[in-house]
């Protein structure tokens, strides 16, 4: 032990440091209380939104013109005007003064069109660029600034914008510290801001699997301190967790292993019989690690993530779905991983099921759409857990740094994405898999 607390210590050194060992910049994350950027906001642009995102971020946010000296935390591009190949020049035009003006931990935002829903040649191909252009700047970004890119659907233009603001929250402040060089999709369904953007879940009953502890544990915390009433889950055996959980977040405690066949006719009777209601927010967070080589795995290690992981999410939320349990705008969702979008030696069975949850978001959201709600995941990429503690030092400090911020996130890092995923404010975000990963080098 003495060794491995000696090799932790030489690796986030300051001598490291000098000779090139990456150690990351401190994250701002969200404090109920502190403003949600710490510098001021520019909003650059042409395009239909522009008019509608001013008006939107004038209020929580000071804006800033382009033009000062003055450091920003925040940048917010509408691209939605560059309808050519050759209109792309835009983007070095307004961003390459500005780079040299960020703050540290700052917010770049580019807007564009969902391409698929784009008819004119030229402008799909266009809309589409703006991938990598918002995935290359993240990885060009210093002291924890990230990049992101939104697509919105071409339906939505300034007289009709409410369903953004919830993501534009999310992604400028220290919610989003983790997510970096991702593209969220927002559908044109009307959503309405809550009465307190402090309180988003208020009024909305939640259920969390895997609730005992980690990351479960930090979920039902979150949605608690952001109005939820939380039913928290996990099996017998985690009873004491549980319990301390479920009396933390004032919510109640409900023993239950997820692969029951009866899992949930009892998350429906557990609902009923507390709250008098139905269940608006499913977060199926529950999982297993069992890893192997597939050339040594047992049919045991195989089942056992496979009817947690996946086979469980699909099936209650199916049974859910029929028993007509979910309330109004119910928002469903999944836990995928990293290991589902690149694979990961010795984890076929995990890799999988992860690489399952994003196949059930996918064949699930236009249900969850036709009952004003939506289903997405995060994809949770190298966080600090007890898990990723008793790995050795050397795979342990690889993988916290393998990523554009050059850290391994917080257990907050994915309750704070979940959470933006389960207000009704978000109902608009459908279908989407966010990485939670500070944009790993694993994966797209």
């Amino acid at each position: 032990m003495a060794k491995k607390g000696f090799l932790e210590q030489l690796i986030n050194s300051p001598l490291a440091a000098k000779v090139g060992v990456p150690q990351g910049y401190p994250l701002r994350r969200y404090k109920a209380g502190e403003p949600l950027l710490h510098a001021p906001v520019v909003i650059g642009g042409q395009g239909r939104l522009v008019e509608a995102l001013t008006s939107t971020l004038e209020g929580p946010y000071k804006l800033l013109k382009a033009e000062a000296d003055t450091p920003r935390a925040g940048i917010v591009f509408d691209a939605t005007e560059i309808a050519r190949p050759e209109d792309l020049k835009q983007l070095y035009d307004f961003f390459n003064p500005q780079m040299r003006k960020i703050a540290d931990n700052a917010r770049i935002v580019v807007i564009g069109t969902t391409p698929e829903l784009i008819e004119d040649t030229d402008a799909r191909i266009a809309a589409r660029a703006l991938e990598g252009f918002s995935r290359s700047v993240a990885k060009e970004l210093r002291k924890g600034a990230t990049a992101q890119l939104v697509y919105v659907d071409p339906a939505i233009d300034s007289n009709n914008f409410t369903q953004v603001e919830s993501t534009l929250r999310f992604l400028l402040s220290g919610k989003s510290a983790y997510v970096d060089g991702q593209v969220i999709r927002i559908t044109d369904v009307s959503a309405a801001a809550p009465a307190d953007w402090e309180q988003p879940l208020a009024g909305r009953l939640a259920v969390v699997t895997g609730a005992a502890r980690g990351i479960g544990a930090v979920i039902a915390e979150t949605l608690s301190r952001d109005g939820a009433k939380v039913i928290c889950v996990d099996i017998p055996q985690a009873g004491e967790g549980l319990t301390q959980t479920a009396n933390k977040v004032k919510g109640t405690a409900l023993p239950l292993d997820v692969t029951d066949p009866a899992a949930a006719d009892k998350l429906a009777a557990h609902a009923d019989e507390r709250y008098g209601r139905k269940i608006d927010i499913l977060v199926h967070n529950a999982g297993v690690t069992r890893d192997k080589l597939l050339v040594n795995m047992d049919d045991s290690r195989w089942n056992m993530v496979q009817n947690i992981n996946l086979v469980a999410p699909v099936r209650i939320t199916e049974k859910l779905l029929e028993a007509n349990a979910l309330g109004d705008s119910p928002a469903v969702i999944g836990v995928s991983s990293i290991a589902g979008i690149a694979g990961n030696r010795g984890q076929t069975n995990y890799g999988t099921t992860k690489a399952g949850v994003i196949g059930f978001v996918d064949a699930l959201h236009d249900r969850l759409a036709d009952l004003g709600g939506n289903i997405n995941a995060v994809a949770p990429g190298f966080i600090e857990t007890d898990m990723t503690a008793a790995m050795p030092t050397g795979p342990r400090e690889v993988g916290r740094r393998m990523n554009s911020l050059q850290q391994g996130g917080q257990t907050i890092d994915v309750a704070e994405t979940v959470a933006y995923f389960a207000a009704a404010a978000s109902k608009a975000v459908n279908g989407n898999i966010v990485r939670v990963c500070g944009q790993s080098m694993l994966g797209a």
